[in-house]
């Protein structure tokens, strides 16, 4: 049973580790899109 709970805390710590890295060293970078659209304005 010791092993099962080792083994399961060191996925977590791989898993934290591996997603902070990707977190720093990935391109999250949003697209930036310039948007252009035409309204009508209605005064009555």
């Amino acid at each position: 049973m010791g092993r099962i709970i080792k083994a399961v805390i060191f996925l977590v710590v791989i898993g934290f580790l591996g997603v902070t890295t990707y977190a720093y060293l990935g391109d999250m970078s949003p697209e930036q899109v310039e948007v252009r659209e035409s309204v009508t304005l209605d005064f009555n």
